[in-house]
């Protein structure tokens, strides 16, 4: 596998927290439920049998996938971070549209944190890729679909 994946410090805490759910949790109660459906005989033709074996395979995959994250994760603090006002991995960037003066919030986060709804969006985003290495008071030039925008950065913070 490649280098490591940036993720937020909060990012990695929600990993942790739904791992921890997954084993503690999940798995126990699909065990069960396999077990329940295993007393009902016949398990050839046992839907319910089935369906927990095929949600016991998504538990797994899924805790083999959330383990391979954290393994391969570089976790940033974005409060940590001293990048002198720098626009960096985790820093939390005010902008303002050119075109029509809206003020945005976002902060820059890794693929599996990205929300846009919450303000986080994507490293691997335009928009972040614009961001990157520039300073408050740049502006940043997006390629967007109805064509190039403009943002001014208005300020950087590390939270």
């Amino acid at each position: 596998m490649s280098g490591k994946i940036p993720i937020t410090l909060r990012g990695a805490e929600l990993l942790r927290a739904e791992l921890h759910r997954l084993k503690t949790v999940d798995r126990p109660a699909i065990v069960a439920a396999i077990a329940e459906a295993r007393s009902h005989g016949d398990i050839s033709e046992n839907a319910e049998y089935d369906s927990a074996k095929d949600r016991q395979g998504f538990i797994e995959g899924r805790i083999q996938e959330v383990e391979g994250k954290l393994s391969n994760a570089q976790i940033i603090d974005p409060a940590s971070l001293d990048a002198d006002g720098r626009v960096v991995f985790g820093a939390t960037v005010e902008l303002e549209d050119q075109d029509n003066s809206n003020v945005v919030t976002y902060q820059i986060v890794g693929d599996d944190e990205a929300d846009l709804k919450l303000g986080k969006i994507s490293l691997n985003s335009p928009v972040a890729r614009a961001l990157i290495g520039k300073y408050a008071g740049d502006v940043a030039e997006v390629q967007a679909p109805g064509g190039v925008r403009e943002y001014e950065i208005l300020d950087v913070k590390y939270l």
